[in-house]
């Protein structure tokens, strides 16, 4: 694979020459696009996922994906973790019975499905260690009004592309922590997941996820697995993310704008002011 864009940060671009068409004039130029390649990621030498990402991050996404599908419960289970070649992460865990009793088949997921490939109902379902807190958190919404603006200041690879998913961090004054980008938006949280477990820092109980699109079904399981009890989208939930917010005692904001959003569960944690 060739043509990254060569940047301090190393951003996953690709240049590519196109012809662009605007107000009746035609002219030739050069616009970047997200890289979108498979990344096979192999654990205790089984074969577990493929998943179509954006390069980057390849063992945090890993990790965040086996912690998020139950596979694993902390960083202590992993032993080793390492790419071994551009396009593939093997995995090693202390017990070597961790995954493997429970793969009942591989997982395949594409850029915008994080449970494509499950064989039943009862397997997009993972129940979180994560769900008795003594504790909620409360945030003020003033400051939910200030996150979206925040994200778009952060989505460097969005800004040259228009092609990425993002996901972010912020504590409960809305004070940014960490983000992700990827094409696939259950790839970039399980980026920021992934991290956020090698750093111990979970459970992320007094935090707010903020998602720049959708509020789909396995971001909101995503979330719930890490502990995250505020969940931000600046699109609009889909019916069963919402039931399942509601069943997993998330606050679930939607259609997040500087100027309001809409609340569908759990208003309680929300300190409303004019």
């Amino acid at each position: 694979m060739t043509g990254y864009k060569s940047t301090e940060e190393n951003i996953p671009v690709k240049a590519h020459g196109i012809h662009r068409f605007r107000d009746g004039i035609l002219s030739q130029t050069t616009d970047y696009v997200a890289i979108e390649e498979p990344l096979q990621i192999n654990i205790n030498g089984q074969h577990v996922s493929i998943t179509m990402r954006t390069p980057g991050d390849d063992i945090a996404l890993s990790i965040g994906f086996l912690f998020t599908e139950g596979l694993i419960y902390n960083a202590n289970d992993i032993q080793k973790a390492e790419n071994t070649d551009i396009n593939t992460v093997d995995i090693i865990t202390k017990n070597d019975k961790v995954a493997v009793r429970k793969i009942e088949r591989n997982f395949y997921s594409t850029s915008s499905c994080g449970v494509c490939g499950k064989t039943s109902i009862d397997q997009i379902v993972t129940k979180s260690q994560y769900s008795n807190f003594d504790q909620h958190p409360l945030v003020q919404s003033r400051t939910l009004l200030t996150l979206q603006d925040n994200l778009r200041d952060l989505q460097k690879i969005f800004e040259m592309t228009g092609g990425l998913h993002a996901c972010a961090l912020f504590d409960l004054e809305g004070n940014y922590i960490t983000h992700n980008e990827d094409v696939g938006r259950h790839n970039a949280l399980d980026k920021l997941i992934g991290n956020a477990l090698q750093n111990g820092m979970l459970p992320l109980d007094k935090h707010i996820l903020l998602l720049s699109g959708r509020a789909s079904f396995e971001l909101i399981q995503k979330a719930s697995m890490a502990g995250i009890q505020i969940v931000a989208a600046v699109g609009a939930p889909s019916s069963l993310a919402v039931s399942l917010a509601d069943t997993n005692n998330i606050t679930l904001v939607g259609f997040l704008k500087n100027t309001g959003f809409n609340l569908y569960t759990h208003p309680e944690r929300i300190l409303w002011e004019k």
